[in-house]
């Protein structure tokens, strides 16, 4: 399966610095051993070579492509996302726009029609899903200016002391449905320092447009060409290298 949200997230904290950047699905890099291709095909080419070794490919191909260091990684399901949202009683997002999509696609690789009113909305978990995932109607650096809304709403929602009793439902649906490589005291440790921070001081980035630059391969797949000259700076300056 295509990784259908990428983000490379730098978390230091003795410096109570946690940051965000979000990378487009279809930005063209060279995806070790598989040539040049979409970055969210990483995960399917690894996944592909053995059960389990598509996050490694993925990681190995944002540390090389981004020519950083990539420790450790997240990965949560469809049904994970939902899950953990509703554990949290919903997220309340601002939706500046409304949001129609006539193809919405859906797990039966179908397609159905959505529509997510303008103002603010509290989203359970299947309509923050609709969210974050629809392209058509609008670009994918919407999207993943986003998804980042998401990522700090829920923060938010953490941050809310009437919120904490449901910390306990919150755990057990990430136990069984987060994919990660931390220990359950690193998670934890993360979650804290997410606290410590608070989502007013999550710094968020979506390499966007100024950033890449539209082209069509020789086999006909519109993708995005990193401008590396904008994006080093940016990946340096929130890396902190």
């Amino acid at each position: 399966m295509r990784s259908d949200v990428v983000m490379l997230m730098s978390v230091r904290a003795a410096e109570l610095d946690l940051a965000l950047v979000s990378i487009p699905r279809d930005l063209y890099v060279e995806i070790p051993g598989h040539g040049a291709g979409r970055i969210n095909s990483a995960h399917f080419w690894g996944e592909r070579e053995r059960e389990g070794g598509g996050p490694a490919l993925a990681m190995q191909t944002v540390s090389s492509s981004f020519r950083v260091s990539v420790d450790h990684f997240v990965r949560v399901d469809f049904d994970g996302f939902r899950a953990i949202i509703d554990a949290l009683g919903g997220i309340d997002i601002a939706v500046e726009n409304r949001l129609v999509d006539n193809a919405y696609p859906t797990e039966d690789y179908g397609t159905t029609r959505i529509e997510i009113p303008a103002g603010l909305q509290r989203m359970d978990g299947e309509t923050a899903l609709r969210y974050v995932r629809s392209r058509h109607m609008s670009s994918d650096f919407d999207r993943a200016a986003r998804q980042q809304q998401v990522v700090v709403a829920l923060a938010e929602r953490l941050s809310d002391p009437r919120v904490w009793i449901r910390v306990p439902a919150l755990l057990g649906v990430a136990a069984g449905s987060v994919d990660a490589d931390l220990s359950g005291w690193a998670l934890a440790q993360l979650a804290f320092t997410a606290l410590r921070v608070g989502p007013e001081g999550i710094e968020h980035h979506v390499i966007d447009q100024d950033m890449t630059q539209p082209w069509t391969t020789p086999t006909g797949g519109a993708v995005l060409l990193p401008r590396w000259e904008a994006i080093d700076p940016l990946v340096a300056e929130v890396l902190g290298q």
